[in-house]
C-alpha cells in the first residue's frame, strides 16, 4: 500500500491459478454476496474461504464499496514474482476511509493469513497504531521516495511501449481539442527530474537507479485544488471538481497580461493570454457577478498547475537537467493539467523540453513497496537455505 494524504493506493499480485491443467474460473461475487457473508457467523468460517470470497469480489468488480476503484485499464499481465506468473492489479480509495478498510479486513479475518501489512507514504506512519489496534497487524514501512523511484523503473521496464508519453498539439488553456498522446522512449532516462504531484508536491533529481535526492517541493498541490474547490464551489470530490473545471472559463477569474497591457508584453515575450494575477479579477464586484462556480474551479486548477510547472522548470534549470517527468494522482484523469504543463514547458523552453507523463500516475510508490517486500522475501528464503 501507498497511503497518501488524499488517496490510498493498493497494488497486489494475483498468481495465475491452474486447475486440471486449465485456467481456474473465478466465481463472480457481488456486494450483496459480501453483505450476506458479513451478516453470517464469520467466527465459524474459514479464513481461506473468506479471503477467496474477498479476492473474487475485488477481481469481479470495478467499483469497490462506496469509494474504491480498481483500475482495470492499468492491469499488467504476465508479471513474474517468486517463480510464478500472474497479474498486477491496481486499486485506490480515499485515505479518510482507512479505518473502514481495516475493519473490513478484520471481518474477513485477513490477520489469520498474515501478521504484516507492507506500506509506504505518510499514512504508513499515521495509521500504524490503528492497524495494530484494529487488526493486530504490524505495518512494515518502506521509504516513500525510494519506493517511488523503484516503482517507476520497474513499471517502465515491464511496460516500455506505452508507459511514457508526452502531449502534442496543446494550447495554453488546456482545452486542446486536437492534442494527442505521443509515446516517448524512456529507456535511458538519466538524469531526470520527477515531480510527484499528489496532495502536496515533492520534486526529485534522479541521477541513476540508486542515486536520487529531493530537491524541493510545495504545499500547493492536489489537496490545495480540492480544498479550494470545496470552499468556493461546494463540491465534495476530486472528480466533481474536475468536471466543474472542464466546463469553466478561468479568464473570467484570472487577470491576464492583456487585461493590464491591452495586448502582449513583447519585450519579455509574454503573450496577452498569460496569467498575470491568479484570481485577480475577483477584486472587482462586477467581475464577481459575471463568473460561475465552474469558472472558479477552472481558475483554481490553472493556478495550481501553473505554479507547479514554474517550480519544476526552475528546478530543472538549477539542476541542469532537461528531462522532467510528472507523476501522482493529481494527474489521474486530469487531461487539462497535463496539457497545460505540456504547453508551458514547450513554450518557455523554446521547444527544448517536454513534459513527460506515465500511465500508472500515482501507483509507483505502492509498486515499489511490493518490490521491497519481494526483495525481503527472497533474502529470507536464501538465508533459510544457508
Amino acid at each position: 500500500m501507498d497511503i497518501g494524504g488524499s488517496l490510498a493506493k493498493v497494488v497486489f499480485f494475483e498468481p495465475n491459478s491452474k486447475a486440471d491443467g486449465a485456467e481456474k474460473k473465478k466465481r463472480i461475487v457481488t456486494k450483496h454476496d459480501l453483505t450476506r457473508n458479513l451478516s453470517s457467523d464469520s467466527d465459524n468460517s474459514d479464513a481461506d474461504d473468506n479471503f477467496e470470497m474477498l479476492a473474487n469480489y475485488v477481481l469481479s468488480n470495478h467499483y469497490l464499496g462506496d469509494n474504491g476503484i480498481r483500475d482495470q485499464r492499468l492491469e499488467m499481465h504476465d508479471q513474474q514474482f517468486h517463480g510464478q506468473s500472474g497479474t498486477l492489479h491496481f486499486i485506490h480509495f480515499l485515505t479518510s476511509r482507512m479505518d473502514e478498510c481495516f475493519e473490513f479486513a478484520k471481518t474477513f479475518r485477513l490477520p489469520d493469513l498474515s501478521d504484516v501489512v507492507c506500506a509506504t507514504g505518510g499514512g504508513a506512519y499515521k495509521y500504524e497504531g490503528n492497524c495494530k489496534e484494529i487488526l493486530g497487524m504490524k505495518l512494515r514501512k518502506y521509504d516513500e521516495l525510494e519506493c517511488l523511484i523503484k516503482g517507476i523503473h520497474y513499471i517502465y521496464a515491464h511496460n516500455p511501449l506505452s508507459e511514457c508519453y508526452f502531449w502534442e498539439g496543446v494550447t495554453s488553456d488546456g482545452s486542446s481539442p486536437n492534442a494527442r498522446k505521443v509515446p516517448y522512449d524512456f529507456g535511458d532516462p538519466y538524469p531526470y527530474i520527477v515531480v510527484n504531484f499528489g496532495s502536496g508536491v515533492s520534486i526529485l533529481a534522479v541521477q541513476s537507479p540508486d542515486e536520487y535526492y529531493r530537491v524541493t517541493g510545495s504545499s500547493i498541490g492536489g489537496g490545495t485544488f480540492l480544498g479550494l474547490c470545496c470552499l468556493l464551489t461546494g463540491c465534495e470530490t476530486f472528480e466533481e471538481a474536475l468536471r466543474m473545471a472542464e466546463n469553466g472559463d478561468s479568464t473570467k477569474v484570472d487577470k491576464l497580461v492583456r487585461d493590464i497591457y491591452g495586448g502582449s508584453y513583447d519585450k519579455f515575450n509574454l503573450p496577452g493570454s498569460t496569467v498575470a494575477a491568479s484570481f485577480g479579477h475577483m477584486m472587482h464586484e462586477n467581475k464577481r457577478k459575471q463568473m460561475s462556480k465552474s469558472d472558479l474551479a477552472r481558475a483554481a486548477l490553472v493556478t495550481i498547475t501553473n505554479n507547479i510547472g514554474s517550480i519544476a522548470m526552475m528546478t530543472a534549470h538549477a539542476q541542469k537537467i532537461q528531462r522532467i517527468v510528472f507523476v501522482g494522482n493529481f494527474l489521474r484523469t486530469n487531461d487539462i493539467a497535463m496539457k497545460m504543463l505540456a504547453h508551458a514547458l514547450n513554450y518557455w523552453s523554446q521547444g527544448t523540453m517536454k513534459a513527460l507523463f506515465l500511465e500508472h500516475e500515482g501507483y509507483f510508490g505502492a509498486v515499489g513497496a511490493l518490490l521491497k517486500l519481494s526483495d525481503q522475501v527472497n533474502t529470507e528464503k536464501n538465508n533459510n537455505k544457508q
